[in-house]
C-alpha cells in the first residue's frame, strides 16, 4: 500500500493505492473530471500495482502471456473537481486460478473521505502472439494470487475465487 490509505473507509482491506489529483485537462464541459478519466486512472493504477508485485510489461512480454480486460464495469458515484487530492485503490479480487481473475477500484476524495467511484474489471489471461485464452502461467500464480481478496461479492454471489 502507498500513500496514507489506512483510516480510510475501503471497501476491501490492504488496497495498493496512488494519489490522484484532477488537472485542467481532465474538467469537461460539466465543470467536473471526466468519467473517461477514471477509466485512464484505473489501467495506470493496475499497472503500478502489477509492477510493485513484481510482474511488469517486459515480463508478461517475455511469458507471452497477458491479463486483458474483458468487461470494465465502473459505478460513478460523485464528481471530483479540479484540484481534488483523491487516492485511488485497486486489489486482485479473485480468481478461478485456470483463466480468470478479477480486480476492482475504488475512488476516495480525501477532503470529505467520500467514495466518488468504484470499478471492476473481469480478466482472461491471454497469449500474447495469438491474442488466444490461455492457462494462468506459473509466474501469474505466484504473484497475484497470494494477495487476492477472498470475499463475497456485492451481490452476494461468489467471487471468482468461490468458482472453479
Amino acid at each position: 500500500m502507498t500513500g496514507d490509505a489506512t483510516d480510510l473507509d475501503w471497501d476491501h482491506p490492504n488496497p495498493f493505492t496512488l494519489r490522484m489529483v484532477p488537472g485542467e485537462a481532465d474538467i469537461d464541459g460539466l465543470n467536473h473530471t471526466n468519467n473517461s478519466v477514471y477509466v485512464r486512472w484505473c489501467d495506470s493504477v493496475g499497472w503500478a500495482h502489477s509492477e510493485a508485485l513484481g510482474l511488469a510489461l517486459a515480463d508478461w512480454q517475455r511469458i507471452d502471456r497477458a491479463m486483458a480486460i474483458r468487461r470494465g464495469e465502473y459505478d460513478y458515484l460523485l464528481p471530483s473537481h479540479l484540484g481534488d487530492e483523491l487516492l485511488l485503490g485497486t486489489w486482485v479480487y479473485g480468481s478461478d486460478g485456470k483463466l480468470l481473475m478479477e480486480r476492482r477500484f475504488q475512488l476516495i476524495r480525501l477532503r470529505d473521505r467520500a467514495t466518488v467511484m468504484r470499478g471492476r474489471w473481469q480478466l482472461v489471461c491471454i497469449e500474447l502472439s495469438s491474442g488466444r485464452p490461455r492457462r494462468l502461467p506459473p509466474e501469474f500464480a505466484q504473484v497475484y494470487l497470494p494477495v487476492m481478496v477472498l470475499a463475497k461479492d456485492d451481490t452476494g454471489g461468489a467471487a471468482a475465487s468461490d468458482r472453479a
